[in-house]
């Protein structure tokens, strides 16, 4: 088991998706898994999606016909792995260090969910 899932919901982020996933794959904790679904993107996310599944066995990924963001999200919580999860979006990109802070966080406070303004 990880220490963190992180959910990225997909549809139609081809403009901002590669950083995400670099900036994601750049942590400083490496003790997580991604769960990208791809929730029937048009616009190419899907070649993005995979390429990076490829490239990373951190990454699981799924494709699905468009049934919108509450589906996609069931989707991830159902195979998530994690003791914890976190969502980054698609279209965001994440300091190397935003894990680790999470994860700091709630091991100082024994917090159930932990929220921070860190980028």
């Amino acid at each position: 088991m990880v220490k963190v899932s992180i959910g990225v919901p997909v549809y139609n982020a081809n403009e901002y998706l590669r950083e995400c996933l670099d900036s994601i794959l750049s942590q400083k904790l490496q003790d997580f898994e991604v769960l990208l679904v791809d929730d029937g993107s048009t616009d190419g996310s899907y070649n993005i999606c995979y390429e990076f599944a490829q490239k990373s066995d951190k990454i699981r990924y799924y494709h699905q016909n468009h049934k919108g963001i509450d589906d996609t999200r069931n989707l991830i919580l159902r195979e998530a792995d994690g003791d914890f999860i976190t969502w980054i979006e698609a279209t965001d990109s994440v300091e190397p260090g935003y894990l680790q802070h999470l994860v700091d966080i709630q091991a100082k406070s024994n917090a159930d969910i932990v929220i921070s303004g860190f980028k």
